[in-house]
């Protein structure tokens, strides 16, 4: 009787996910009727159901719920296909927190409606289809592709792309290389265009709103992402969130996490390192991310006001000593052991 209220779990290597069970007249493999009318049940779509205290804003069982009874070519794409195959910033919530639909590529015949849950008929390529913890999916290109044609605005596009790249899925020439493929899909002249501003190395959305401020509205290219800076004796000085090369200017974004105690007297501490080699210092904050040209006239204050020294002249530099192992591609990043992934990627978790 334990399945009334605790059904087996569906175990994909993630957070605890519970797969909907239909109803069963005996109570053993899901709900009796009676049950399923009761307040211990919610349902999920036509005809399954989950313990009512199971979580449905966790995205992964939002995906789980919207597409575990897919049938033959049927497969999740988009946001929640990449969030599947582990781009955990991708979570299909906006940035005032609401909800995205779970889109689900169905090639033949139909799929009834449900709460939640979008359908697209493009066609997907036998070979763009996978099967990843017990779900079909679409492979990490297919689905970036995919959110980039779809975007609302090119901001919305870099930052399906630098969110996939930030967990290794697809990188920057994979990304325009499938573009190549797509020929007239709908959405494919925004998505190149929005493809030549991405970036591998970005490790939060906020980083991603903010670097677009240089190309979409001061028409100056884009910062570095998260490179790491040395004084001339090879010493680590920090790894700001955005670099700007030519104004010398660091950008970093502070969200609320960065306004508690000791996290705030770190990056003080960090302020005045960056300060002491010369660079120019600009924090931003989540009123600047909601106002884009607040951003932009915040940003660019900062570049008039940056130093703009030759890089001879300047006490730091993004040339790397000898025994640093860089890891701003993807490229790079893959070819790591799991060892050095834990060693030198697992921040990243709690980024």
């Amino acid at each position: 009787m334990m399945w009334l209220t605790e059904p087996p779990p569906y175990d994909v290597g993630r957070a605890p996910l519970v797969r909907p069970v239909r109803i069963d007249p005996l109570g053993r493999a899901g709900p009796t009727r009676a049950q399923a009318r009761g307040p211990r049940w919610r349902r999920t779509g036509q005809g399954f159901y989950v313990p009512a205290d199971v979580d449905a804003t966790l995205p992964a069982q939002r995906i789980l719920e919207a597409s575990h009874d897919l049938r033959g070519s049927q497969s999740v794409t988009g946001w929640a296909a990449l969030h599947w195959h582990g781009a955990f910033w991708l979570d299909g919530f906006d940035a005032p927190g609401r909800p995205a639909p779970v889109k689900i590529a169905v090639v033949h015949g139909s799929r009834r409606p449900q709460l939640g849950v979008e359908v697209t008929s493009e066609f997907i390529p036998p070979k763009e289809r996978q099967t990843v913890g017990g779900l079909q999916v679409v492979s990490p290109r297919c689905a970036v592709a995919f959110e980039m044609r779809y975007a609302p605005t090119p901001v919305a596009a870099v930052r399906a792309f630098d969110m996939a790249a930030a967990a290794d899925l697809v990188s920057r020439a994979e990304l325009l290389d499938y573009f190549e493929q797509l020929y007239h899909w709908t959405g494919i002249p925004g998505a190149r265009d929005a493809g030549l501003l991405v970036d591998e190395n970005a490790w939060s959305p906020p980083e991603v709103d903010a670097r677009l401020v240089w190309p979409l509205e001061l028409g100056h290219a884009p910062p570095l992402t998260n490179r790491p800076l040395f004084d001339r004796s090879g010493r680590h000085i920090g790894t700001p969130d955005l670099l700007d090369l030519n104004a010398g200017l660091v950008v970093e974004y502070e969200g609320a996490l960065h306004l508690a105690g000791v996290r705030r007297a770190k990056d003080l501490v960090r302020e005045d390192a960056f300060r002491k080699v010369g660079l120019e210092y600009l924090t931003l904050v989540s009123a600047d991310r909601a106002d884009r040209s607040r951003m932009a006239l915040r940003v660019a204050a900062a570049l008039d006001r940056s130093p703009y020294l030759p890089r001879e002249e300047c006490a730091w530099t993004i040339e790397p000593p000898p025994w640093w192992l860089p890891t701003h591609t993807v490229e790079l990043r893959r070819a790591l052991s799991p060892e050095q992934r834990e060693r030198f990627l697992g921040y990243r978790r709690t980024a």
